[in-house]
């Protein structure tokens, strides 16, 4: 009997020195690193220049990329155009890729398939990325597009261009931190996605719509917007735990719990719990965390004997929703940050290109014949 990997689970298809995950034991690096480590001591910058180079970059390599991240943080006057003639209330995925779809048109090296090529288009996709998700944001609220500014980190600026007001530097470090989880995470659906396109040699362009596209689908991203919907459901505190015990009773599912991976905390579920605590707290809106945490518990004690723990989308939303970012907007802020983890395993898989053909079992008629129209029942 022919064995099925029903979703490609545990088949493997090339290497990566990129991202290693151990889901039972709860472990994440880049290039042989905690994601602790990243998260603490790391800038979005950083970690994005050390995937695509595969190794930490110097201070000097450090501070050339950061330069030129700044100089291509603006968008074409004719891309803000399509932006703000965008219909309003279109999902803001939908506005994502095709903001990068006519980003593509605009760009003359958008064809070119060489490593250096993809290289340089990978860093003005990275630098781009945040202005075309912020504009969008604006645009849709029926506000001018806030131009990018250059003397604020990526994670600032982007807050920056959200709200037309400087961020504190806690508000754009924390923000930065978010992005630091969310760079990349293995060969999960949009990367994949990404490499797949990659591998016809198609362009970057193309390669980071079809992650785009992967990545609005609810089973990938848009998970921590459900987070916020069930915590207001739940509405307050004392009300938590009545509600995930009726949840885990009827077996129904709970949103942020469970990975496909991780049969343990996600390590990246850990950082955010311990900032979403701090900034719930300062922000006023700590009935959020109280919830989130008696859901928590309940749901280790629970069913954390059977691998089911909560992942990195249980604490982000609260985090987001604290930076003034509205919950329909989740979903492309995953997009900002795995921007650079596309980017870096089209480059890798690339060096050593090979066109992706999968096969699949056929369980259909095989002695059939046409049947003429006029003779059909």
């Amino acid at each position: 009997m022919t064995n099925i990997a029903k979703g490609l689970e545990g088949v493997l298809f090339t290497e990566s020195k990129l991202t290693f995950i151990n889901g039972t034991e709860g472990i994440l690096t880049h290039l042989g690193i905690p994601i602790q480590e990243w998260a603490e001591n790391s800038t979005f910058e950083e970690l994005s220049l050390a995937l695509l180079n595969g190794q930490l970059p110097t201070a000097a390599e450090l501070a050339a990329f950061d330069a030129d991240l700044k100089a291509n943080r603006a968008i074409p006057e004719a891309l803000a155009a399509v932006i703000q003639a965008m219909p309003r209330g279109v999902h803001p995925m939908q506005a994502l890729r095709t903001a990068v779809s006519y980003l593509g048109l605009l760009d003359p090296q958008a064809e070119d398939t060489t490593a250096e090529g993809r290289r340089a288009i990978a860093t003005r996709l990275i630098a781009q990325f945040a202005t075309i998700i912020a504009a969008i944001n604006r645009a849709q609220d029926g506000q001018d597009i806030v131009a990018p500014r250059m003397d604020l980190t990526h994670a600032g600026n982007y807050l920056y261009m959200l709200s037309g007001k400087e961020p504190t530097a806690e508000q754009a470090r924390l923000f930065d931190i978010a992005l630091v989880l969310h760079v990349d995470h293995g060969m999960n659906a949009s990367t994949f996605t990404a490499i797949a396109t990659a591998s016809t040699l198609s362009d970057m362009y193309s390669c980071m719509t079809s992650a785009i596209g992967a990545l609005k689908g609810p089973l990938h991203g848009g998970a921590n917007e459900a987070v916020m919907d069930m915590l207001d459901e739940v509405g307050t505190p004392e009300q938590a735990e009545a509600y995930i015990t009726k949840k885990l009773d009827n077996k129904e599912k709970i949103m942020g719990v469970g990975h496909r991976v991780y049969k343990y905390f996600d390590p990246r579920s850990r950082v955010l719990r311990d900032y979403a605590e701090v900034v719930a707290n300062k922000e006023g809106k700590s009935n959020y965390y109280q919830i989130l945490e008696t859901i928590e518990k309940v749901v280790v004690d629970r069913i954390g004997s059977k691998g089911i723990y909560p992942n990195v989308d249980f604490y982000s939303g609260t985090v987001y929703s604290d930076l003034g970012i509205k919950k329909e907007f989740f979903t492309p802020i995953f997009a900002l940050a795995r921007i650079s983890g596309w980017c870096a395993s089209v480059i890798e898989y690339t060096r050593d290109n090979r066109l992706l053909r999968p096969d699949a079992v056929y369980t259909g008629e095989k002695d059939a014949h046409y049947v003429k129209l006029q003779d059909r029942q």
